[in-house]
């Protein structure tokens, strides 16, 4: 018997994953127990699929007897039915290629969950580019709509010179009569204290002096946004600017008042 070529066939490898008939078994058993290097590569065989199992994250100690616990009970019964030699390699292959399958579905998994949040990053992306775009749009509009009203021969611009107690602020009213719009730039005046606001004020002078409030400029870390846009019809013969706690006042604070502009007689 040629044992070198039986060794090289690929019936050992066979043997050991238990995929050999009842008589295959015994005779390959038969000839480990006559020829010492086919035992030896038996033996060989088997070491590689332990090495195999324990490399697996998922096998900690004692790869026998995790793998030995793990035997079907048909697996058992059918070698001791068969009176062959028992063998506990037999079902050792199947258990690797399970942990191999559990890693492999595991990888699966751990590739899912990284598609999901480069999703859930790309939809939030794609929400903030559409909130962006939309806050671009809306500039653009006002922007159009700023150059709408300085253009127009109705309109008119009052400069707000810089109050005693802010002596070098100042902003701009763009005023359209006929539209009744007002614009303000506000850019000159300084970021107001935390829990104040600037309050914008229509005011008529004579016969006393009657305020109207045109509303509350947004606050900004500074003020170099676009002029904003409030809706004024009084006959306004002057406009100012005061500071005023969050959410504004009924009146002005004149103690406050940080810039003031008159309208020129037409």
């Amino acid at each position: 018997m040629n044992i070198a070529k039986y060794i090289g066939s690929g019936i050992l490898e066979s043997y050991v994953a238990g995929q050999l008939s009842a008589e295959e078994n015994l005779r390959v058993a038969e000839l480990a127990n006559t020829h010492l290097e086919i035992k030896t590569e038996i033996d060989a065989i088997e070491d590689a699929i332990v090495m195999l199992a324990a490399k697996s994250s998922m096998i900690t100690a004692k790869p026998y007897d995790l793998l030995a616990s793990k035997m079907s009970t048909t697996a058992r019964n059918t070698i001791r039915s068969s009176n062959i030699a028992p063998n506990p390699w037999f079902s050792y292959i199947g258990w690797a290629a399970s942990i191999l399958l559990l890693v492999g579905l595991f990888s699966l998994f751990i590739t899912y969950q990284d598609t999901a949040e480069l999703l859930e990053k790309t939809t939030k992306d794609k929400i903030s580019l559409e909130q962006n775009i939309n806050a671009t749009q809306d500039s653009l509009k006002t922007t159009q709509n700023f150059l709408e009203i300085i253009r127009d021969k109705n309109s008119m611009a009052i400069v707000l010179g810089g109050q005693e107690i802010a002596p070098n602020s100042y902003a701009k009213v763009y005023w359209n009569k006929i539209e009744k719009k007002v614009f303000v730039d506000a850019v000159g005046l300084p970021t107001p204290p935390i829990g104040f606001v600037y309050q914008v004020w229509s005011l008529k002078l004579s016969p006393t002096l009657t305020p109207t409030s045109l509303g509350i400029l947004p606050i900004t870390s500074n003020n170099t946004t676009m002029p904003i846009a409030l809706s004024n019809t009084s006959k306004s013969e002057a406009f100012g600017i005061t500071l005023e706690p969050a959410g504004g006042s009924s009146t002005p604070t004149l103690e406050q008042l940080y810039v003031l502009g008159t309208v020129a007689s037409s």
